[in-house]
């Protein structure tokens, strides 16, 4: 997928650039409106724009408004400031989203993940050699259909749907209460996952120890 970085702060490029790199989007980089309006004449194909609101030669509002809105390519905006306001004139534009500088690249590629679930209805999540029908609720391994529990498939689930973010411990305990109805302990959540990666035969699930879990996209 195509992913169109509009910005022209340099150590934010270059920190995008490093997470980027190590997923499967393609970060393409535009540093100011005028390159951005080319790019986007001739390279319709972009998933998600990551625009800045100021730019060298103007307003990414301005940009948002008169060019991107009309091909519906989801966005997310960068602001320098948490101005209430400002922040809800992109969101009344139709952004999808926005954050605030300094920002964590993690928190942003999380975020890109699940709008990008969403706008386009993507059902197939392949991480490695795991697959996830998130609307079938079936798993393969390379091709292969793997057959889990409800719970352990809600557990997988419940880490597709937030990759790159942790998981808590707390808060699946809190899932499965509320999923089954049943109390369990930190021990059991431990002995969940480890049945959970023996089907898998897969080290796609990442355990941050003393907080939860993770799966990396």
């Amino acid at each position: 997928m195509n992913i169109l970085l509009i910005e022209d702060n340099l150590p934010i490029i270059k920190g995008l650039t490093y997470t980027f790199s190590k997923t499967n989007y393609h970060l393409i980089i535009k540093e100011n409106i005028k390159d951005a309006k080319n790019y986007l004449l001739t390279n319709p194909n972009i998933s998600l724009i990551i625009l800045d609101i100021t730019l060298p030669d103007g307003s990414g509002f301005n940009l948002y408004q008169n060019e991107i809105k009309n091909l519906n390519i989801p966005t997310i905006f960068l602001t320098a400031s948490d101005d209430e306001n400002q922040i809800v004139n992109a969101l009344n534009l139709g952004a999808e989203d926005y954050m605030t500088k300094p920002f964590s690249s993690k928190e942003l590629l999380a975020r890109l993940n699940r709008i990008l679930l969403r706008n386009e209805k993507k059902s197939l999540l392949k991480i490695k050699d795991i697959s996830f029908d998130l609307d079938k609720m079936v798993v393969y391994k390379n091709n292969e259909k793997i057959e889990l529990t409800s719970l352990e498939l809600k557990l997988l689930n419940l880490l597709f749907l937030n990759l790159n973010k942790v998981v808590t411990r707390n808060f699946i305990l809190d899932k499965i209460w509320e999923w089954t109805g049943n109390y369990v302990d930190d021990h059991t959540i431990t002995v969940y996952f480890n049945r959970l990666r023996e089907k898998l035969k897969s080290d796609i699930i990442i355990t941050i120890k003393g907080m939860g879990y993770r799966i990396d996209g």
